[in-house]
């Protein structure tokens, strides 16, 4: 089984690749923000790991449905639509603001019409689509790689997701963050908080939550790793005991962290991940009173 998890892919080693694949994704993931009816939490907004890439699955638009993937097989994305046209463009070396254009251009040829901001969020640098000539990179070898770490990370998460019977989100893919994730809820609205929030966060965390995911890195932590983390955090949450030995808890971050390193050194990985995503779960709702009676699937039925 610890075969089928591939190398790790530290973040130094991919960045450009990995920066310009970000500004793809949000533009696509724009979208379906712009066209796709709104969810709770906005879970309208993000895509999904699918046999050969990412895609949006499909968006309505008028009486039609059209869908979008990124496909990291054969290094193209295609926008397909109900009526049974199609529109591809090469992944390639190459600047942003070429591909928003040929995008948009592809969207046009469908009769696709949409209106987005074309300014990435979530970034140090936000530049506008179509004047961004510094993310120009495109490595396929290492596009790859990416799509089957996400695959073995997504697989992992569905059966974590089994285990609950309460609200929880998909495993779905944040282009914003650029992370894999999965999100349990008490059924309790959250406290107000402290600080003032935007409306996107207020409408993100509008619930109590218990999160666990994967990301490729971050200029926080810039080795590809797992996380788990409670919203709002228990009190000594963070000094929990929480398995396996090589997770550790990131003050920086409010986040409990499992090294992807670390899980594919493992002799049984997914179990490694389910341990981690288990222990930090099963303390989160002890502290912050859950009612786990009600909300958890008994181990004995665990897929």
């Amino acid at each position: 089984m610890a075969n089928d998890w591939p190398d790790g892919l530290p973040l130094a080693q991919w960045r450009e690749t990995h920066d310009t694949l970000h500004m793809w994704l949000q533009i696509v993931g724009k979208t379906r923000l712009a066209l796709a009816p709104s969810e709770n939490h906005w879970w309208h907004t993000t895509m999904y790991v699918s046999a050969r890439g990412l895609t949006t699955t499909p968006i309505p638009y008028g009486s039609r449905l059209f869908e979008i993937e990124l496909d990291f097989l054969d290094h193209r994305l295609g926008v397909r639509t109900s009526d049974g046209t199609i529109r591809t463009i090469a992944l390639r070396a190459q600047a942003v603001a070429d591909f928003y254009r040929d995008y948009m251009d592809a969207l046009a040829a469908l009769g696709i019409a949409v209106k987005l901001w074309p300014v990435p969020v979530e970034v140090d640098a936000a530049i506008p689509f179509e004047d961004d000539r510094v993310h120009t990179s495109y490595d396929p070898a290492q596009a790859r790689r990416f799509f089957e770490i996400l695959l073995q990370a997504d697989r992992v998460s569905k059966r974590f997701k089994g285990r609950f019977l309460g609200k929880s989100s998909p495993v779905h893919f944040f282009w914003g963050a650029f992370d894999l994730a999965l999100t349990r809820f008490s059924g309790r609205r959250a406290p107000e908080p402290k600080e003032p929030q935007s409306p996107m966060m207020r409408e993100a965390m509008s619930h109590e939550e218990i999160s666990v995911g994967f990301w490729p890195g971050s200029s926080s932590v810039p080795e590809p790793a797992f996380y788990a983390y409670a919203r709002p955090e228990p009190a000594d949450l963070a000094g929990a005991g929480i398995r396996p030995a090589a997770a550790y808890y990131s003050r920086e971050l409010a986040d409990f962290i499992l090294p992807y390193a670390a899980v594919r050194a493992s002799a049984r990985p997914d179990e490694e991940v389910l341990d981690f995503y288990q222990s930090v779960y099963a303390a989160a709702a002890d502290l912050a009173r859950w009612d786990r009676a009600a909300l958890d699937r008994p181990p004995s039925e665990w897929p």
